[in-house]
């Protein structure tokens, strides 16, 4: 079957045909046969397209426009904010001597059960393919442990990972909670002498949670040990020193008197036990507070937390070489709820901005850590690699970069210059943008064969592209271009709005020396 608009034509050639060969009765007869089984042929065609029409909008199916909850799209304005916060916070992680690796967004079932203590039930199933039961990672620590556990030859290694996690949380985006999310890790495996790499891991925290001017911090930290002791000296049974451990970690949500029920109520503590965790859990300060542990009638005859309390005085001797013990808290209250940790846990919290605008209530922690030294073994029949890390929480951060930012302000593309042309020009604007493209020199133009002068500067102007270049005729038959600097804020109107004329020979070197002036 020919297509209609063949058939159309036909039909109209027959007909100025038939003009031509009037009273040739045999050559009239012919076109007439063709022309009746052409208009049934187009008439079918026509019938058929319009049942396919008719059942297409029987058919069309309605969709759900919106993404799952707990999940978000970017924008382009909304990328370059997070682009600029991950190369801030990759510049750090690779100032510190750590090198990338990437791990599967899933992993089997078995790697991660049994390690998030109360949470993980957050974790994703993945329904059974080929046999493999699998979920999605919860996070990044637990398949880096199993990655040391499959390559022994590393066996000090200092590695950061940025990639996505997922958790089924009740989410709050605006907060930055989430249910597919970023995190960006800092950790380093290895057997090393007591709290050097525990002080590094939190100077690097330190250092990126500056970097980003969200604001004052603090961060919050214990250890497993003094808490183990802590609950021992209490008399908290062993069988519930994990639920309890949970519980306490509660208590920057919720007051001592929910959690106080929640141990009691929901984990059958006795209340007794339950008020002398709460002494313990109210003390914080900073070095100092070592030594009154260490004098505590009761906590100083338990040896487990001996050995934290001295590591813990260990490293705040370490953090204030490294300048950031002014930074860190030490606080009873923390107890970090997953069950890998065994030694230092930490966590950063924001105190506040300085903007009034920018709400931050809410938001919870921005970054935590700690060490995990048996983690490893437990995927290597007992061969540990003693660990210790960081996680940045940069949905919070960019919860609160996003509170800073004027959208309509942020630069997204990485544009350097716009080539417009006076009268069209297509070719030599084509020409142009090649050969700043073959100099490494980011470039546009408008995808129009005569493009209007307006619409051109609009476009350089709404791109926030610094610099134009303009041509015309006659600055093509001078062989020269103009160079328009095309900032307003950095730097003065009256430069903004300068021209500069330079021979074509010269455009390269002179687009070079304005860009590194910048």
């Amino acid at each position: 079957m020919s297509d209609l608009s063949t058939i159309e034509a036909r039909i109209e050639c027959i007909k100025d045909q038939k003009k031509l060969i009037k009273g040739n009765k045999i050559e009239e007869t012919k076109l007439a046969n063709e022309l009746k089984a052409l208009n049934l042929e187009r008439a079918a065609i026509k019938a058929a397209s319009s049942n396919a029409e008719q059942c297409d909008s029987q058919d069309v199916k309605k969709y759900t426009l919106k993404v799952p909850k707990g999940t978000k799209d970017y924008s382009d304005k909304e990328m370059a904010i997070r682009e600029r916060m991950f190369e801030k916070i990759t510049a750090i992680f690779r100032r510190h001597g750590a090198v990338t690796i990437d791990t599967p967004v899933f992993e089997l079932r078995e790697i991660l059960s049994g390690k998030y203590g109360e949470d993980s039930k957050l974790i994703y199933d993945l329904q059974d393919q080929g046999g493999e039961i699998c979920s999605l990672r919860y996070d990044l620590t637990v398949p880096f442990a199993r990655f040391l556990a499959m390559n022994r030859e590393h066996q000090n290694f200092k590695r950061y990972h940025i990639a996505k996690v997922y958790r089924r949380d009740q989410p709050s985006v605006n907060k930055g909670r989430m249910r597919e999310f970023y995190q960006c890790d800092f950790d380093i495996a290895g057997v090393y002498d007591p709290m050097i790499p525990d002080a590094e891991a939190i100077r690097v925290m330190v250092e990126i949670l500056e970097s980003l001017s969200i604001g004052n911090f603090s961060v919050k930290m214990s250890h497993r040990k003094i808490l183990d002791g802590m609950f021992a000296v209490c008399g908290v049974p062993a069988d519930k020193t994990r639920a309890i451990s949970s519980a306490v970690d509660k208590l920057d949500k919720m007051s001592w008197n929910d959690v106080r029920k929640e141990m009691t109520t929901e984990k059958g503590l006795d209340g007794a036990v339950a008020d002398r965790i709460g002494e313990y859990v109210k003390l914080k300060g900073g070095k100092e507070l070592c030594a009154i542990l260490e004098s505590d009638s009761q906590l100083s005859q338990n040896k487990s937390a001996m050995e934290g309390v001295h590591d813990m005085a260990l490293l705040f001797s370490y953090l204030e070489l490294f300048g950031v013990a002014d930074k860190v808290v030490f606080d009873l209250s923390l107890a970090r709820g997953l069950d890998y940790y065994t030694g230092i846990i930490y966590e950063a919290v924001l105190l506040g901005s300085d903007d009034p605008k920018i709400e931050t209530s809410g938001v919870g922690s921005i970054a935590a850590g700690g060490r995990y030294d048996d983690l490893v073994g437990m995927f290597s029949g007992g061969k540990k690699i003693p660990c210790v890390g960081v996680s940045i929480g940069v949905e919070r951060v960019f919860a609160i970069l996003l509170q800073k930012e004027a959208l309509s302000k942020v630069k997204s593309t990485h544009t350097q210059v716009y080539v417009i042309g006076i009268g069209g020009l297509l070719h030599e604007r084509m020409a142009i943008v090649r050969e700043l493209w073959d100099q490494g020199i980011k470039a546009e133009f408008m995808f129009k064969v005569n493009p209007k002068l307006p619409a051109q500067w609009t476009a350089c102007e709404r791109e926030q592209i610094p610099l134009a270049i303009i041509i015309g005729s006659e600055e093509i038959s001078q062989g020269i271009v103009k160079i328009k600097d095309m900032r307003v804020k950095e730097v003065s109107v009256t430069e903004a709005k300068k021209e500069v004329i330079v021979s074509r020979s010269d455009m390269i070197q002179v687009l070079k020396e304005k860009l590194e002036s910048f």
